[in-house]
């Protein structure tokens, strides 16, 4: 962290799915209606409006389940084109206030105001931007104002719809220590509730220095730093437009024409995605270190998350790494529309077995190598020489 604060804006469409739908049919404004595949009870809610959200209605819900809830509720499919374009709009007007901008996904952005909130009240600068988007653009937002991107992004969703929260470092605990655990951006949604059956439930909870040893048996070391650091204010605060642009790097990805919600099928079309990679890493004749899995929701929410292992071009190594973090971040149920695979800190592979493979590790791949030959004599004294050999087996996958 630098020593001088910076100012961080996390500007949160609200509803922006619904929203875009009411611009298109202002007949849908006031009642209960939700975004999602419409004339079918497969699939899950896209967005849910204020009015159907009283029904306990939510997005990710099954659309069954939204239907019983509400027998007459409306659903409506959502413009792709439209979005694409009130996406525009509302990045539009945030450049007039600051060049530095990161899309964060189609209905959320970080915004570095550091320059602006020089000669201008970082409050006044926010509330101007939620005036010109509903004046002009008929789109609803809340602002969270802060010195980190994490503090903005929880600032943001505390108040909703319309909602302006500023969060200094100073005043985070107060402010978000009575928040559940579950609020807790970025912790997982299979994490917490394994925090609060075990009695940790609020932020409080969680940064009691009393509940630490509990802490780090239930989320371990790593998960637990994380956390204690964003909610002190001492994680980024740079704002970075270009944050998911890769060097030395190589991704493919696909997008279903049926969007699929099984975790088989993901992992078929994953496992595909990576033997395509695969086979440009041998053909560069490279090596990888860094793997990673993109999933997007129906409603364009991109997740990106990735593991460093050690350099490799073995399929079942990063396949392995692919399955482990597919089973790690994907919510079961979630409706996917696309899925990508990527490799990154990529290695000539003989710079890469020098950097992996020094003295060391030479050392106890030979001691392994022994061992495997004497189990190897073992069975041969036992059931004869053409009973078991070494080999190379033959990837028919």
């Amino acid at each position: 962290m630098q020593s001088k604060a910076k100012v961080i804006f996390h500007v949160d469409m609200n509803m922006f799915f619904c929203s875009v739908a009411v611009i298109k049919n202002p007949s849908l404004k006031g009642k209960a209606f939700v975004c999602g595949r419409a004339n079918t009870l497969k699939g899950v809610v896209s967005t849910a409006s204020y009015e159907a959200r009283k029904y306990g209605i939510h997005s990710a819900m099954p659309m069954i389940e939204a239907i019983k809830r509400k027998p007459d509720l409306i659903v409506v499919e959502s413009d792709w084109n439209m979005i694409k374009q009130y996406h525009n709009h509302f990045l539009s007007v945030l450049r007039d206030y600051t060049k530095v901008i990161e899309v964060a996904s189609v209905d959320e952005a970080y915004c570095d105001m550091t320059d602006i909130s020089k000669y201008r009240n970082p409050l006044e600068v926010a509330k101007e931007i939620q005036v010109r988007l509903v004046k002009e653009y008929h789109l609803p937002c809340s602002i969270g104002i802060a010195p980190t991107l994490f503090l903005a992004k929880m600032a943001s969703d505390m108040k909703k719809p319309l909602g302006l929260v500023v969060i200094r470092k100073r005043d985070a605990y107060d402010m978000l220590k009575d928040l559940s655990v579950a609020d807790i951006y970025g912790i997982g949604k299979k994490t917490y509730p394994i925090l609060i059956e075990n009695g940790i439930r609020t932020i409080s909870d969680f940064l009691d220095p009393t509940n630490k040893v509990k802490i780090l048996t239930l989320v371990g070391q790593n998960t637990y730093d994380y956390v204690i650091s964003h909610l002190q204010g001492n994680s980024s605060n740079v704002v970075m437009p270009n944050r998911y642009a890769k060097n030395e790097s190589i991704s493919t990805m696909t997008t279903f024409d049926s969007h699929i919600s099984n975790e088989s099928e993901i992992l078929f079309e994953l496992r595909g995605l990576t033997r395509e990679l695969i086979s440009r890493l041998n053909k560069a004749n490279m090596m990888t270190k860094t793997i990673s899995i993109t999933l997007r929701d129906e409603s364009f929410k991109t997740m990106t998350r990735s593991k460093t292992i050690k350099y490799t071009d073995d399929f079942y190594d990063i396949f392995d790494t692919v399955s482990n973090l597919l089973d790690t971040y994907y919510e079961e149920g979630t409706v996917l529309r696309l899925v990508g695979v990527g490799f990154s800190n990529l290695k000539d592979k003989k710079e890469a077995l020098a950097e992996e493979y020094n003295l060391f590790t030479f050392e106890s791949f030979i001691e392994r190598e022994e061992k495997v030959k004497e189990m190897l004599k073992e069975l041969q004294d036992k059931y004869g020489t053409d009973a078991i050999h070494i080999g190379i087996k033959k990837d028919d996958n």
